[in-house]
């Protein structure tokens, strides 16, 4: 590392306490002397501020650190980012179940709940149900209340995430505009004694897009996620952070129209979308039509795990209509890491989707791509939800709020 300071550049202001916290936690610098020399300050100023984040639980000295001089001498001791001050809050909901858990700072699942939960049922239904997972949770861990952090919250449609609100969403009936932030809140308080604490609110596809990316690609600067389970989505990672658009409707794939679906209604009312024809819940009327029980697209992942031959089928043919669009992502974006995860993420569904990919995009833009199926499985859209809440408090410019805020 040279002596010129590193700024962060994101508006905490040049080596706040946020800065050096966030210096320590991206492991760019673990030693106070690493801390001068990455910021310029003087080792005055340094300890000043890290006297702060240690006085709010934030930071703690880890073991001794190798010695930098040839002459010898004691160990730089390094500062970890203490993981332990406090846990989040993290629920996915799909249109019919949902999964909600406690994670660590670090993003380790504490205790997990899934279960039934229908969207269809509404806001309030959903959301307080939500609260009383979350206070069992709680229970489970052994964790007071008080140690909540935040909320992060994955749902199956568009959103504003500057008012954690859902814009029309077709997944979501009833769901349009609602107030996800107050209701889920409310609904924590009413299962504990919890305060009021931020809740933030993404689309799952985005969610599962951050949370795989931070934790098994963090090196793969563009970055596509695609979930196929009743309906399709996609999140892109571009950089380290989720791209949105510039109203959150960025990664809404499953509502390209597409010749095929030309005379299929689609459930946001158009006519000729890819998730008209393609997604799990597509696959389950077509496998429901010839006679074999489905509803959703879990119930095409069970018929898939047991080999039926038509879901089989069906889900390979899937796979190759979403494989066509996917060209275009892949010519457009030139992704180092493209991933099939939801329902229908399985070998059926990928041979599809290879099928097509390899044949109609050009060969310099997939000859650095990894097709492959998501590494969490059914938690990555917990663990994004998690890393989102964290992300959001702990950044520089907020640190320092907080800090305020508990007179440190």
């Amino acid at each position: 590392m040279t002596g010129r300071p590193v700024r962060t550049g994101r508006g905490a202001g040049q080596g706040s306490a946020g800065e050096l916290l966030e210096l320590v936690r991206s492991r760019r610098a673990v030693t106070r002397g690493a801390l001068q020399q990455a910021t310029g300050l003087s080792r005055a100023t340094v300890g000043q501020r890290l006297d702060r984040l240690f006085r709010a639980g934030w930071l703690r000295e880890g073991a001794g650190g190798p010695v930098d001089s040839p002459l010898g001498g004691r160990p730089s001791i390094t500062l970890e980012f203490d993981d332990e001050h406090a846990v989040v809050l993290a629920a996915d909901l799909d249109t019919r179940h949902a999964r909600a858990a406690v994670l660590s700072l670090s993003g380790e699942i504490l205790a997990e709940h899934s279960g039934t939960l229908v969207v269809e049922d509404g806001p309030d239904a959903v959301l307080g149900e939500l609260g009383r997972w979350f206070g069992e949770l709680l229970e489970k861990t052994g964790r007071g209340a008080e140690s909540v952090c935040g909320v992060g919250l994955a749902v199956p449609g568009p959103v504003d995430t500057e008012t954690g609100r859902v814009v029309q969403p077709p997944m979501m009936p009833g769901w349009d505009g609602y107030d996800i932030r107050s209701r889920l809140s409310r609904a924590l308080t009413e299962h504990t004694d919890a305060a009021e604490v931020p809740v933030l609110v993404d689309n799952d596809a985005n969610l599962m897009a951050y949370g795989e990316q931070r934790t098994g690609y963090p090196d793969c600067s563009a970055f596509v996620l695609v979930k196929v389970s009743t309906g399709i989505g996609a999140g892109v990672v571009v950089d380290g952070a989720v791209f949105r658009g510039i109203d959150g409707g960025a990664g809404d794939i499953g509502h390209i129209r597409v010749p095929e679906g030309a005379q299929t209604l689609c459930r946001c009312g158009s006519y000729g979308c890819l998730a008209a024809i393609a997604s799990g819940g597509a696959v389950a009327r077509r496998l429901a039509e010839a006679g074999v029980p489905a509803a959703s697209g879990s119930d095409v992942r069970d018929l898939l795990a047991s080999g039926h031959p038509d879901a089989v089928g069906l889900a390979r043919e899937a796979g190759r209509r979403v494989g066509d669009v996917l060209a275009t992502v892949v010519t457009l974006l030139n992704p180092g890491v493209l991933m099939v995860a939801g329902d229908l993420a399985g070998t059926p569904f990928l041979t599809g989707v290879r099928e097509l990919l390899y044949q109609r995009a050009l060969p310099r833009s997939t000859a650095h791509l990894d097709v492959v199926t998501a590494r969490l499985g059914e938690r990555s859209g917990l663990v994004g939800a998690g890393a989102m809440v964290v992300e959001h408090l702990y950044a520089p410019e907020r640190v320092e709020e907080r800090l305020r805020a508990l007179g440190v």
